[in-house]
């Protein structure tokens, strides 16, 4: 499966099968808040967070590939990501995008 940022795809013809999207929704851990909590007090990096996030993507990811594959998809055209606090303590990543079928 291609997965791509841009709407065409230079040497390709393809047919456009629709919008195709998958998502994530994250609660954050109690443990990682104190301990992100601490860390953001000296500044640097939260990688616990980053992880979550990483995470989160891929999946989201994933679930859209698996909608795109069930529709007969080669690629995922104009691949976007977007993220949105649900709650104060749980986060949501979309990944979306145009599932073509290369004719």
């Amino acid at each position: 499966m291609l997965l791509t940022t841009i709407d065409v795809i230079p040497g390709k013809n393809y047919e456009v099968l629709g919008l195709v999207k998958g998502n994530m929704i994250q609660s954050k851990n109690i443990g990682r808040d104190i301990g992100q909590g601490l860390k953001s007090m000296v500044g640097g990096e939260l990688a616990t967070y980053t992880q979550m996030m990483n995470e989160s993507r891929a999946a989201a990811t994933k679930r859209m590939v698996d909608e795109a594959e069930e529709l007969g998809a080669d690629a995922v055209v104009g691949l976007r990501y977007s993220t949105s606090n649900i709650m104060s303590t749980a986060a949501e990543v979309v990944a979306y995008g145009t599932a073509v079928r290369f004719i």
